[in-house]
């Protein structure tokens, strides 16, 4: 069988592909720091010359910011195109660390081998997955199996400022039948999982401007309004008692969730009391009428970032400081427009501003909400082929992140997105001692393999 002979190609060839991986890691393409632009420009001529050595079309195509990676290959059939990042968080603290975090090590652990270092799970790991996948079906049979588009983006741990007008530029060249993205995870560390759903998000940074100057509280405390004052009753009243969010219009043109998809997700068994226990808590905010998947995945949410204002350093000092910020963020779902959300945002807080303390704003991007069109038969072919390979049946489930670049595949390109990922939830992805299942690396490989027999036959 073509299949398992490229299966076995994987097993055999496990050890070359941990060195090439571990080689990609060993690059420190943080893309956030300007320090590490020649890493991202090397850590680009890495992937380009691995493609290379496949027999792909591959070349760094450098923008105003981190270079894209982008190769092609001819073919027959659906046209792909495969999504990855090779850029990576910055490492901070690095105290934290036990191991250097870009000389990565394979490690035993209680719940099986891993491979340690920065970007191993994000998004590293998961991007060499499918390029093993096509480098073992290359071997077997000569050509890859259809059409596929590579495209590895540089700044996607920095905001992607060079993603959008590069499709644009380019869309005819990267338009194809169906996108897959890398980068997501597996349910509760078992369950492989095709997510169907992404919050967009909104970000707002909000100044509270009272009087010229700190004031001292004993002179002025009382009758002086006090800028903290101010920015905490704001931020209480963005919650009402039963955890619904406050705003005029915020959930306008939600549709209602799918009842055959709130019937599977109820199947997935979730326990709320082990996820909360897991980080300390137990019992469930939010709204209260939505079960804890619902508002993890397709609720939308006002959350507090941060918040701060006055003195804070050791000791006391008594001031009325003149001003108070904090940053607010909102996880959007379908039906929600992010400029609709900010504006309402702000017409909230100045709404609640005494006549002489003033707000200011600072926009830090937004996005919208993604859905995928399971419908289309590659979703269905692609959970087969994941219950194929891993012991417990795949499942289509939200997410309650954001990951701008399905979207902009749909808005730019008119393409849909098929996101498979097999991060774990303790992989420690973005934190000190980042990790990715040698399981992960190794069955995900064998996945993808598995899902481009299905998306050909």
């Amino acid at each position: 069988m073509s299949l398992d002979a490229v299966l076995s190609r994987i097993d055999d060839q496990l050890p070359d592909a941990l060195e090439r991986l571990q080689a990609l890691l060993r690059i420190p393409s943080i893309s956030t720091d300007p320090a590490y632009a020649k890493d991202c420009r090397a850590a680009a001529d890495w992937l380009v010359a691995d493609l290379q050595a496949i027999g792909i079309d591959a070349r760094r195509r450098d923008t105003p910011g981190h270079p894209m990676v982008v190769g092609h290959v001819p073919g027959d059939g659906p046209h792909l195109l495969f999504y990855g990042h090779y850029d990576v968080q910055p490492v901070d603290p690095l105290e934290l660390w036990k191991t250097d975090p870009f000389d990565p090590q394979i490690e035993d652990t209680p719940k099986g081998k891993v491979i340690r270092a920065r970007g191993a799970g994000d998004d590293k790991g998961q991007l060499m997955t499918f390029v093993e996948a096509c480098r073992a079906w290359k071997e077997v049979h000569g050509t890859l199996p259809c059409a596929i588009t590579f495209f590895f983006e540089g700044e996607e741990e920095s905001g992607s400022p060079s993603l959008v007008p590069f499709m644009q530029e380019n869309a005819d060249e990267l338009r194809a039948d169906l996108a897959l993205i890398c980068d997501t995870g597996m349910f509760q560390s078992k369950t492989p999982a095709i997510v169907t759903m992404l919050r967009g998000m909104v970000t707002e940074e909000v100044t509270i401007k009272g009087p010229d100057v700190d004031l001292h509280s004993g002179f002025f405390g009382g009758l002086a309004a006090n800028p903290i004052h101010v920015l905490g009753g704001i931020v209480a009243g963005l919650h009402d008692k039963t955890g619904r969010v406050t705003l005029p219009g915020f959930y306008d043109g939600i549709p209602d969730l799918d009842p055959e998809m709130r019937a599977q997700w109820h199947g997935l068994g979730f326990d709320h009391a082990t996820f909360l226990g897991d980080v300390g808590l137990k019992i469930p905010a939010g709204e209260q009428d939505r079960t804890p998947l619902e508002m993890i995945w397709s609720r939308p949410t006002a959350e507090v970032n941060g918040i701060w204002g006055g003195y804070t350093g050791a000791g006391f000092k008594t001031v009325l400081p003149a001003e108070a910020h904090a940053k607010i963020s909102f996880r959007l779902v379908e039906g929600q427009d992010p400029d609709r959300i900010r504006e309402a945002f702000r017409a909230y807080v100045t709404a609640q501003l005494p006549g002489d303390v003033r707000a200011e704003f600072h926009t830090h991007g937004g996005s919208s909400a993604s859905v995928m069109k399971t419908s289309d038969p590659a979703f269905e072919a692609a959970r087969k082929a994941l219950s194929d390979e891993w012991p417990e049946e795949a499942a289509y489930v939200g997410c309650g992140g954001s990951i701008p670049i399905a979207g902009h595949f749909g808005e730019v390109l008119g393409m849909n997105a098929l996101l498979i990922g097999f991060g774990k939830d303790d992989d420690a992805i973005h934190s000190p001692n980042e990790k990715y299942d040698l399981e992960s690396f190794h069955k995900g490989t064998r996945s993808w393999a598995r899902i481009l027999d299905a998306l050909v036959s």
